[in-house]
């Protein structure tokens, strides 16, 4: 069911361990040239295109592309308590973590009347995005609207895509997490022209519901920032969009490792393997070790468990795909060498000292610590946040925080004293780059 990938007694330069690793066959710039005339045609027809859209990926024509306010409302008032509680304890719990990820202002006087501040602002909005194909993600909205909230941002829109059997609104229960986090602008949109849509902004030209008042109105004004998870194309859109606006990352088909050694439970690790493939069939699902015994022992409860789970044809096409594999290593630091190669959204650490292991990982989205820590955690409520970079991505960006939706400002105060004392320096350093007018407009001050 899942391949095995050797490494061990190879001495492997960092280019070809990371040809070597497994990774799924997705092509971010072949899926560009499929989104870029969604993109065109949402930027110069606005709602047109939108519905359009839908009909064609989503099989249904939204009569309301904005979610009206009375259908998140019945959403809420419908929502399982239990379902509710849970939603409620996650909400608490991310927004406590995230709330200890807001940067301080800072003033640094580097002389006598040299004063340099930086002051931390959120942008002004932002565009969230909420995946809803193969599963649906009432998560993934607390992930994104809470970091949004804390970060103070003023204006978020969420946007998911329609659902047939919700008479072209997003899940119910997608609906029910933004009114309960008081989102108020949610847009029944799904995939690369939810991204054009946030990117470019949008024009009702339609009459809703046979309202002609709607012809020409602003359906969705453009955002500064773009954040969420989605498959390829949505990847694809955002790296499009990208300079438009700002985005977290280009997070595509989920995906763990996990480096254990003899010491790990073979049942934990492949339960959790299997709960990443139940994603999607692109699902990308990894074992390091330098335990052949682990390794035997968890293909066995792997196919005990691909069996016995809801969506065992979804989890073998993940298992068995080329982005998953049981890589076997000599020894722990040899798989520290290979999971900071492949730079896992979801790493856990199953060894003996786990908690000194993960300290030296340095590319993961999030680093999973011992036996009772799985990865569904993160998911829903250990507080951190399930919005994190795939296919390698964690060897540059961070996951979503505070810090994405807020930006640096600096403020430079200097007296005249401070200017004077500094001037000759500055005039220096403008003449010998030929710029002599930078030097000249300090010295006018003393004239």
């Amino acid at each position: 069911m899942i391949s095995r990938i050797d490494l061990r007694g190879r001495t492997l330069t960092a280019a070809e361990l990371r040809r070597a690793i497994p990774r799924a066959d997705l092509d971010v710039e072949a899926a560009t040239g499929v989104v870029e005339p969604i993109l065109a045609a949402v930027r110069d027809t606005g709602s047109v295109a939108l519905r359009d859209l839908a009909e064609r990926f989503d099989g249904v024509r939204p009569v309301h592309l904005r979610v009206p306010a009375s259908a998140l409302a019945a959403a809420l008032e419908a929502l399982d308590p239990e379902l509710r509680a849970a939603l409620e304890l996650a909400t608490a719990r991310v927004r406590r973590g995230h709330e200890a990820q807001l940067p301080q202002p800072t003033t640094t006087q580097l002389a006598p009347g040299a004063v340099v501040r930086q002051r931390w602002v959120p942008v002004r909005r932002v565009g969230l995005y909420v995946p809803g194909g193969l599963a649906l993600y009432p998560s993934s909205v607390v992930m994104n609207v809470v970091a949004a909230q804390v970060a103070g941002v003023e204006g978020l829109a969420v946007a998911s895509p329609p659902q047939k059997d919700n008479d072209g609104l997003p899940d119910p229960t997608v609906l029910a997490a933004c009114a309960l986090l008081g989102v108020t602008e949610v847009y029944a949109v799904g995939g690369a022209q939810a991204i054009g849509m946030f990117a470019y902004g949008a024009v009702e030209h339609d009459a809703v519901a046979g309202d002609e008042s709607t012809v020409g109105t602003v359906l969705c004004e453009p955002v500064d920032v773009i954040t969420g998870p989605g498959n390829v194309y949505v990847a694809a859109a955002k790296r499009a969009v990208r300079g438009a606006v700002g985005i977290d990352a280009e997070a595509g088909p989920t995906e763990i490792a996990i480096l254990a050694d003899a010491s790990a439970d073979a049942a934990h690790v492949a339960a959790d393997l299997v709960s990443q493939a139940e994603h999607d069939p692109n699902a990308a699902s990894v074992l390091v070790t330098n335990s052949t015994r682990l390794a035997d022992a968890v293909e066995e409860r792997l196919d005990q468990r691909v069996a016995a789970t809801k969506h065992t044809a979804r989890v073998c096409a993940a298992l068995g795909g080329p982005q998953s594999a049981i890589v076997l290593v000599d020894d722990v630091e040899h798989g520290l060498a290979v999971v900071d190669a492949y730079a896992a959204e979801h790493l856990e650490i199953q060894t003996a000292d786990a908690a000194a292991v993960a300290e030296r990982v340095r590319s993961a989205g999030a680093i999973f610590v011992g036996a009772y820590s799985p990865v569904s955690l993160g998911d829903y409520v250990a507080g951190s946040n399930h919005v994190l970079p795939t296919g390698g991505c964690a060897h540059y960006s961070s996951g979503l925080g505070v810090m994405s939706f807020t930006k640096s400002v600096q403020v430079i105060e200097y007296t005249r004293d401070a200017l004077a004392e500094v001037t000759g320096p500055l005039v220096a350093l403008a003449n010998v780059e030929d710029l002599p007018a930078h030097g000249e407009a300090a010295q006018a001050r003393f004239l």
